[in-house]
């Protein structure tokens, strides 16, 4: 048996052995598990689903310190912002427990039999229903909100999914205990056996994708990663969706007004956002453009202080700070690209990287200076005209988000450059920073290839969508139907006969 170790990322020690990894034999019983509670699980129905999720997150809450305190010695991210973490975790699952109670989510529509210009119509009655079982991939970055108990668990659950989650090997005691705490809730709150599993390793992982109970896979990692997982589910004899959250450059465009405006701020607040966790979001800002000049000479000013006042940072594991390594030394040979500035030196016990600025010309610049680099490094592309911005725009990747600092009152170039970023991106930001990503209604993660393979969200209410079916009902009898599509039903909002009903 492979043992799954704890390593301590701040001085690369294994502090304990979690686990073994799963076998082949114990995915089958765990995914065959879930396949078994599916139709318990639907039959929760949404109130029942909505108490459940208020439980699992009730429970994450009495087990704070602890949780924590172990993430906090298993990522180096420190209690602070693991404690936000896991906070918003919670508020995720409350959130999905409003989903359910207010039931737009299913889309139900009616529309009655009766006569139409094509002649006559029957009986069709249409919502959306579980996918079934779903494989949910915990991420290296976000042991808490993108993992165990994260959004796509959440997500999945609140659509009436049982969930087999592949544990992060970055993680594996957080990842332990989060279940540990989730599973005895579940049961507690009279979930079926098999509603949640676990499973530890990278054969186990495959084994998870390619098992036939699996209807769905939710993942956020690399996309060398992805496409390994991809080229299983190419060899499953019914391929599934895969909803991947990738690669993503997260362009920001500073203007000359908002250089004029607050230009030292603006350079400040950036380093600040491609250093936050170690450059080691998803949504860090990896390419920044700069107005050549004065006003921008005053935004590299200051992001030259700020990256020098920095230290080496703890990264994950020692295969993201090897591969950050690997990364920074490529692009400080490659032609175009100069080093701008460097963090001081300091303590490099464990696996750590060194904060670094690089600048090119936006004219020139080089391809390797648009793939997404995972640590604290960004490059900032200075340009002499808005005519050479738009051009290098042209150029760049897909992201999950392209950000606009503007002046005061600025409205007709930020609106060309929202024109020219929307293809490009999946939320688009103004006077801000995209880290952060906020769970709401209206909140979409995720943009075209490379930052996702999909056109759905991870974070979000509409992240349920991904776990859903639509099936329609012709001629049911009464009895047959679902209470959401039977006459008469109000609690839900619906569309009845081409009309949009609200819900009471």
């Amino acid at each position: 048996m492979t043992p799954v170790p704890s390593i301590d990322p701040r001085t690369g020690a294994t502090v304990e052995v979690v686990a073994a990894e799963t076998t082949t034999a114990e995915v089958d019983e765990r995914c065959r598990a879930a396949a078994r509670a599916a139709e318990a699980l639907e039959a929760m129905g949404r109130t029942g689903r909505a108490t459940l999720l208020g439980a699992l997150a009730d429970a994450l809450e009495a087990a704070r310190d602890d949780i924590v305190a172990v993430a906090d010695r298993e990522t180096g991210l420190g209690t602070t912002r693991l404690a936000g973490e896991l906070t918003r975790t919670g508020y995720q699952l409350r959130l999905f427990a409003d989903v359910l109670r207010d039931g737009g989510y299913l889309e139900a529509t009616v529309d009655h039999a009766g006569d139409t210009p094509m002649g006559a119509r029957p009986d069709l009655r249409r919502m959306l229903v579980p996918i079934g079982p779903v494989a949910v991939f915990g991420a290296s970055n976000f042991p808490l909100a993108f993992s165990v108990p994260g959004g796509d668990t959440a997500s999945a659950l609140a659509a009436g999914c049982p969930v087999v989650i592949k544990a992060h090997g970055s993680h594996p005691a957080t990842s332990q205990l989060c279940f540990d705490v989730l599973s005895a809730a579940a049961g507690k709150a009279g979930a079926p056996d098999g509603t949640l599993a676990m499973v530890h390793g990278l054969r186990a992982g495959a084994d998870l994708v390619a098992h036939p109970a699996i209807r769905a896979v939710g993942f956020t990692g690399s996309t060398p990663g992805a496409r390994a997982l991809l080229a299983v589910i190419e060899q499953r004899s019914d391929p599934i969706p895969f909803y991947g959250e990738l690669s993503s450059l997260n362009p920001v465009i500073v203007t000359r007004a908002a250089c004029a405006d607050r230009g030292s701020r603006i350079g400040a607040e950036l380093v600040a956002a491609f250093t936050l966790g170690a450059g080691q979001f998803c949504t860090k800002p990896g390419l920044a453009f700069v107005p050549a000049g004065p006003d921008g000479d005053e935004v590299m000013a200051a992001m030259h202080a700020a990256v020098a006042a920095t230290t080496p940072m703890v990264m994950l594991n020692e295969g993201i700070a090897a591969a950050y390594e690997r990364g920074t030394a490529r692009l400080g040979a490659v032609g175009g690209l100069t080093p701008e500035a460097r963090g001081a030196a300091g303590d490099d016990a464990g696996f750590r990287g060194t904060p670094l600025l690089l600048s090119a010309d936006a004219a020139d610049l080089p391809p390797e200076a648009t793939d997404e680099c995972f640590g604290p490094v960004a490059v900032v592309a200075r340009y002499r005209d808005d005519a050479e911005l738009v051009a290098a725009l042209e150029g760049l990747p897909a992201s999950l988000t392209a950000t606009v600092q503007r002046g005061p009152g600025e409205t007709e170039l930020p609106a060309e450059l929202s024109r020219r970023l929307r293809p490009r991106a999946g939320r688009l930001i103004y006077d801000g920073y995209p880290t952060g990503v906020a769970v709401s209604w209206a909140q979409h993660h995720g943009g075209p290839w490379p930052a996702t393979n999909t056109q759905h969200t991870s974070v979000g209410t509409s992240a349920i969508r991904r776990f859903l079916r639509p099936v329609t009902w012709q001629n049911a009898p009464e009895e047959i139907l679902p209470d959401e599509l039977r006459d008469g039903f109000t609690a839900v909002p619906r569309r009845v006969d081409g009309a949009l009903r609200p819900a009471g």
